[in-house]
Order: structure tokens, then C-alpha cells, then sequence
């Protein structure tokens, strides 16, 4: 799902996000702190919701605000009652309007919204904090909210809401991931999916996949699988391995208006265009690629032209272009796991990436093999 945190990919149309075949998004994810600070939540449900209000017929996520408690924990205060904001945008602390955060007030936020996919507000910590007791806390108050957010809810039969498991890096038997688990699964017939939040803070890879092999496994596979804030190519063709069905990030379009552009084959599977080395490129991003960018013949010798003197369109064409090869990146995946071919997909997927450092490539990393492995696809059969 592309991120249009306010109701806006940055740079893109609603049009150009719909009607252009190579990005053709059949969802994207809004944000519900930032919804609610501006324009406010009760302007776009009086607007008809963000659907009308964005002028979108697809499907949209909404993240509850929980994020923001790490993004902006320095501007949080967080209690049993809920999460207090200060105003990122009044200088004076003391003088600006406090943002009230409960289950309660981001489900409202939520339902004014008109979200298809609405998240519970969950107590989030960030996964490279040292303090076992506040993820013990951050756990049995994801399930406490998680009863308030249902409790909250008006539109049940229009939009889904979804739980999100907590418990830090504590995978080991009875720990905190599992004990959420285990409170969900005494929920699971008032929740329509599960989303997997808590990772993409800096954690290490190992402990990253050991995470999601465990939630996947624990949750139903009757139920759609969310892995939160997760957008990294390689990690998606892994993840999806272990079970994950959705994902969300800021990535491929934060990095586009960075000058960076997303491709397949050789690790890291990016093109840095500002980079001098492609003055005088005159090849296009990607060949056969559709996008805006590829189609329209921009070479990366123009494209590294104009994101040098910052223009508006350099930011537009990237854009395009990275929303574009993560949609291809996926339908690729989707098709394979439909034609129960996957593991071939996964296969040509890292071989194409990691050559080998006797090839001069860069090896496949540790974490990749374990992950892989626990989820039946041993590399060492195929990959030395």
C-alpha cells in the first residue's frame, strides 16, 4: 500500500494513482494523527469522507495514531486513558492545543474517516528500547484498548477493524508476542484481520523475521496478515514466504523524492541518480517499464538533471516510478503464490540479487537463509 498519510501521495494525482496500468493501486493507507490535526477528521466525514474528500473509489487503510507514539514520542505523553499529543506545529509548548489520543477518539477519527481497514489504537514502543517492563505494560494495554476500540466502534458493517500484535522482540515460549497472541485468539471472532506492528525500529534482522515466523504462524490463515511499515523489496519476498499478506510503507516514495529509484536484479536493487555517474546515462530507469518516467522516454541522464536543480517534476517522475515497480514487484508475487510457484519466484528473486562475492555481488545474508529456511525453502540446496 502506497502511504498518502493526509489523503496525498505526494506529487501524484488521484488520476495518475488509478488510471495509470503500470501503478493502478487498488488501496492506499492514510493516517489518522495527521488526519485529525489537519483539515480534521469532522471536515472530511461532512465532505462525504476521505473517499469523496480525496475523490478515491478504492480501498483505503487507516493507521490509528499508534505510531506516533514513537515518531513523536518526544512530543507524547502516554497513560491508561490514552496518548497526548503537543502540536508539532505550535512552538510553544505551553501555549498550543494538546492532542488527545484514546481508543475511543481514534476510532471516531476513523469512522469520520471512512476507512475501509481501520486499526486498533495499540501502546507502541520502539522495538530497540531497553525496558522489558514498559513492553510488559505495552502488551496487556494493546489488549485493554483493543476491547475499547470494538466497544467504540459505530460502523462496524462498513469497515473492518483490525488488532494489531505487541510484545517487543519476546518471542520465546510464553513471552509477551505470544501472551498477545493468545488474547487475540479469545477475540478472533470480532476480528477481521491481524496486522503484525512493533518492527522496522532499527531491530535486528534476525530478530525481525523471528517476530513475523511466529505471528504468522500463530494467526489464522483465514484472515488477512499486515505487516506494518515493512516496504524494503527484500523483505517483502521474504515475509510473504513466512505468511505475511499486506505490507505499507513510506519507502518507495520518501526514497523517490530523494533522487533514488527502485529496480530489480543486483543488490541493493537501486539507482542513485543524482549520482554524477549518470550525467550522461542515456538509458531510461527501467526497460519495460511503464511508468510515467519509462514510458515517457526520461533517461537517467535528464532525470539526474533535474533532481540536481530540485524540479517539481523530477519528484513527480520518480514517484511514479517507484510506485510503479513495487505494484510490479507484488502482482509478480501474488501470481506466483496463485500458480503455487513461489518458491521458484523466490529462488530467481535472490539469485538475481546476491551474485556472490566470487562473482563479485554481494553474498545472501544470513537472516534471508534463516527466514527462508523456516519457511521450507532451504537456499543452501540452490544458493551455496
Amino acid at each position: 500500500m502506497p502511504v498518502g498519510t493526509k489523503g496525498t501521495i505526494k506529487s501524484l494525482t488521484t488520476e495518475e494513482i488509478c488510471n495509470e496500468p503500470a501503478l493502478n493501486c487498488p488501496i492506499i493507507l492514510g493516517n489518522t494523527y495527521h488526519l485529525a490535526l489537519q483539515p480534521g477528521t469532522e471536515l472530511v466525514r461532512d465532505m462525504g469522507g476521505l473517499h469523496k474528500f480525496m475523490h478515491w473509489d478504492r480501498g483505503i487503510l487507516t493507521d490509528s495514531g499508534g505510531f506516533q507514539m514513537v515518531s513523536l514520542l518526544k512530543l507524547a505523553e502516554i497513560t491508561e486513558e490514552g496518548v497526548t499529543f503537543d502540536n508539532p506545529f505550535e512552538k510553544n509548548a505551553e501555549t498550543s492545543e494538546r492532542m488527545l489520543l484514546r481508543p475511543e477518539d481514534s476510532i471516531t477519527h476513523q469512522n469520520n474517516i471512512g476507512s475501509d481497514i481501520m486499526m486498533a489504537l495499540d501502546d507502541v514502543v520502539s522495538s530497540v528500547v531497553d525496558n522489558d517492563e514498559r513492553f510488559e505494560i505495552a502488551t496487556y494495554r494493546t489488549l485493554r484498548w483493543l476491547d475499547r476500540c470494538f466497544a467504540a466502534h459505530s460502523r462496524p458493517q462498513e469497515q473492518n477493524l483490525f488488532a494489531i500484535v505487541q510484545g517487543g522482540l519476546d518471542t520465546q515460549m510464553g513471552g509477551l508476542r505470544e501472551k498477545c497472541l493468545a488474547g487475540f485468539r479469545a477475540r478472533d471472532h470480532m476480528i477481521p484481520g491481524y496486522a503484525i506492528g512493533g518492527l522496522a525500529g532499527g531491530e535486528s534482522k534476525e530478530d525481525f523475521w523471528k517476530v513475523v515466523d511466529q505471528c504468522c504462524k500463530a494467526l489464522p490463515d483465514d484472515k488477512p496478515r499486515y505487516l506494518m511499515g515493512v516496504g524494503y523489496p527484500l523483505d517483502l519476498v521474504v515475509c510473504s514466504a513466512l505468511g505475511v499478506d499486506m505490507y505499507d510503507c513510506v519507502y518507495p516514495t520518501r526514497t523517490a523524492r530523494f533522487g533514488v529509484a527502485l529496480v530489480p536484479g543486483e543488490a541493493p536493487g537501486t539507482l542513485r541518480l543524482k549520482s554524477n555517474e549518470f550525467n550522461n546515462d542515456e538509458r531510461i530507469i527501467m526497460e519495460g517499464c511503464a511508468c510515467a518516467a519509462c514510458k515517457g522516454g526520461y533517461t537517467r541522464s535528464r532525470l539526474h538533471t533535474l533532481l540536481k536543480r530540485n524540479n517539481p517534476l523530477a519528484a513527480k517522475l520518480m514517484t511514479s516510478h517507484n510506485i510503479a515497480y513495487m505494484m510490479y514487484l507484488v502482482r509478480g508475487m501474488r501470481k506466483a503464490v496463485i500458480e503455487d510457484r513461489y518458491k521458484d519466484y523466490v529462488l530467481k528473486f535472490i539469485k538475481d540479487q546476491f551474485l556472490g562475492s566470487e562473482h563479485g555481488g554481494q553474498d545472501v545474508p544470513e537472516w534471508v537463509r534463516n527466514a527462508l529456511k523456516a519457511a521450507g525453502i532451504d537456499l543452501g540446496e540452490y544458493i551455496p
